[in-house]
């Protein structure tokens, strides 16, 4: 769906129709090919993350390929304007208070709300250190531990290379 195979088979993207004479999915699917080009809207705007990515990562021929591509630009957006805010709150967190805390805690709220084929592609060690700075409650303009652990407990675990903190090898599907 993106990168050069996508458009290697750019012309044969384009032709593809469902296999239906159902005239709402011919629509549709004639739809994200225009939107994929650059005209009209995207026929899965206002989807929900959990429908997009069923769309998304069906590979069972009921989605044209142009059709999982605009519902995978939807996704990109949706993610893109949570970012956009999550971020805006935790500059405002940090210039108030000097920690992330709260900005961990949306990054792992965001992540268990994720459907699960898009929480695998994180790193396995991901929801393990978002709960570990949680609860470190670290304030970065003291330079203090105002929670649970210590500050000597985050350098213990980079010092021994600890397994559970740099397990990324979820990470490298998809």
């Amino acid at each position: 769906m993106s990168g050069d195979g996508y458009f290697a088979n750019k012309k044969a993207n384009d032709a593809e129709v469902p296999d239906t004479q159902d005239p709402v999915l011919l629509a549709r699917a004639s739809n994200a090919t225009q939107f994929v080009n650059g005209s009209g809207k995207n026929p899965f705007a206002g989807m929900s993350s959990d429908q997009l990515s069923l769309i998304i990562y069906d590979d069972s021929g009921s989605f044209t390929t142009n059709e999982r591509r605009a519902a995978w630009s939807e996704s990109s957006d949706l993610e893109y304007a949570w970012r956009q805010k999550v971020v805006a709150k935790a500059i405002a967190e940090y210039n108030g208070t000097g920690k992330l805390t709260k900005f961990f805690t949306a990054a792992l709220d965001h992540y268990k709300d994720l459907p699960a084929i898009e929480q695998a592609q994180y790193p396995n060690s991901y929801e393990a250190k978002l709960k570990g700075w949680i609860a470190l409650d670290f304030n970065y303009k003291t330079n203090t531990a105002e929670g649970t652990g210590s500050a000597q407990d985050v350098m213990d675990k980079v010092l021994n290379l600890d397994k559970e903190t740099f397990d990324d090898t979820s990470g490298d599907a998809a």
